[in-house]
């Protein structure tokens, strides 16, 4: 499986998608480490078996065995904290912003590799995840490393892409599926 097997899989109707994973497979604005890192965090994150395993076989090797630990461990952790601090965020009442979260979190500390590389890949899940304050929050750090809001945009168009991928592909096998039933 590659990147090549999932764009053959994509309807005409998306073929913008398929012209997005290729210019985004070679987008400048990152290293080589921080877009294949994107890519295999927001695989993950997208939750499609299929594009994990397309997009993990395409860019997995681009990264070093701890790099591609720490893409993973960016899409385990932020599926975590978006749900916590999504919740915090929209809460009305104010007492959740001033409790502590009493979970886990020394991959962010530690993350095995760059900090930003590992912040872009923690904003890319953010963004599938739809958490707020975690895409401040990461967005902040990012600029603080002096990471160029192009940079943090690509990060964000690959997410972007990528999910609407594993959408795309994960609602024509469940249409295909109906189909098939119907029959």
């Amino acid at each position: 499986m590659s990147i090549e097997t999932l764009k053959s899989r994509l309807p005409d109707y998306a073929k913008d998608l398929r012209l997005n994973l290729s210019s985004l497979a070679a987008e400048a604005a990152l290293t080589e480490q921080q877009r294949a890192g994107a890519f295999v965090a927001s695989a993950i994150a997208s939750r499609n078996p299929e594009v994990i395993a397309g997009i993990t076989a395409e860019f997995g090797p681009k990264l070093s065995a701890e790099a591609l630990e720490a893409a993973k461990t960016a899409a385990a952790i932020m599926a975590m904290n978006n749900i916590y601090y999504r919740f915090v965020h929209l809460a009305s009442a104010p007492d959740y912003k001033t409790l502590p979260a009493k979970l886990r979190m020394n991959a962010l500390a530690k993350p095995g590799v760059d900090k930003a590389d590992f912040e872009l890949w923690s904003i890319a899940v953010s963004a599938i995840n739809g958490c707020g304050a975690c895409i401040d929050s990461h967005e902040k750090v990012l600029r603080g490393h002096g990471v160029s809001v192009e940079a943090i945009q690509a990060a964000i168009r690959i997410a972007a892409t990528v999910h609407a991928v594993a959408a795309t592909i994960g609602g024509e096998a469940a249409l295909q599926g109906q189909l098939k039933a119907a029959a």
